[in-house]
């Protein structure tokens, strides 16, 4: 089949090699999120990776209302925006309203859509005016063969250079499967597939008032999706999971990122061989 490319940066998304999309799942503070990008930096060159650097200024869909949310638009774009310009990295994250997309595309390189509102117009038509690279969180709620619509609103506004992301779909109550069948029937119709494997791991609401997670899961379906053909993988990583101020439970440690990402290689390379 023919898959469209997307570029970000050094960054290619649906060409030979892997994409990767890494990143702590909030900016907890500018020196913890500089520190987590200088680790990845160093870990993807001693392994020969290149990827995006992701971290959210907000979390505008925490359970409780009482949960961390961020440290706000102008502040955090700023310090995605330092962080990109010192290490050479294109960087992302997630925004939630038009008007959010229109500030953050003054900082980041790629604008995420979150999946709940993948079908939102006005927030797509903003991204794709922007003129940066998109990458649209395929809904929990829908199934592979809706994205051409998405896809149909993007191109309608002038974007060319976008991406989707599979993360799940609901699965009964607090719960979410990962179908891999989705990665083929979404590439079938042209589309790059990112594979987010931590928050397929979720358990959304599973704790009340938090989300909870199978955290030890996550590598178990990034390996998946890398050998059913995803062309990119994201993964939220921490140095601390059980410390981290959003989504501790689906995190991936620091300490086992080198190890995992030399295993999707091995197995991209069995696919190309």
């Amino acid at each position: 089949m023919t898959i469209r490319s997307m570029q970000v940066g050094n960054v290619e998304i649906g060409g030979e090699g892997l994409g990767f999309i890494l990143g702590p799942c909030v900016i907890e503070s500018e020196e913890f999120c500089r520190r987590m990008a200088a680790s990845l930096v160093r870990i993807c060159a001693e392994i020969g990776v290149s990827f995006v650097f992701k971290a959210s200024y907000d979390k505008a869909n925490r359970s409780s209302v009482d949960a961390f949310r961020g440290i706000g638009l102008e502040e955090g774009g700023r310090i995605l925006r330092s962080i990109g310009d010192e290490f050479g990295i294109p960087v992302t994250t997630d925004v939630h309203t038009a008007e959010e997309a229109v500030a953050a595309a003054k900082y980041v390189d790629l604008l995420q859509i979150p999946a709940f509102l993948c079908r939102q117009t006005d927030l797509i038509r903003a991204c794709a005016e922007t003129g940066r690279a998109v990458n649209v969180k395929k809904g929990q709620f829908l199934a592979p063969w809706d994205v051409p619509n998405i896809a149909k609103k993007l191109e309608a506004f002038g974007c060319e250079n976008y991406v989707f992301t599979e993360r799940g779909t609901t699965f009964g109550y607090n719960n979410l499967v990962a179908d891999m069948r989705s990665i083929y029937w979404m590439q079938e119709r042209g589309y790059p597939v990112v594979f987010d494997a931590t928050h397929s791991v979720q358990r959304p609401g599973g704790g009340g008032d938090r989300t909870t997670g199978d955290g030890i899961l996550a590598p178990v379906l990034a390996r998946a999706a890398v050998a059913a053909g995803a062309n990119a993988v994201f993964m939220e990583i921490h140095e601390d999971p059980s410390k981290a101020f959003s989504d501790g439970p689906n995190q991936i440690p620091l300490a086992d990122a080198p190890a995992l990402l030399r295993q999707l290689l091995r197995i991209r390379e069995c696919l190309d061989a």
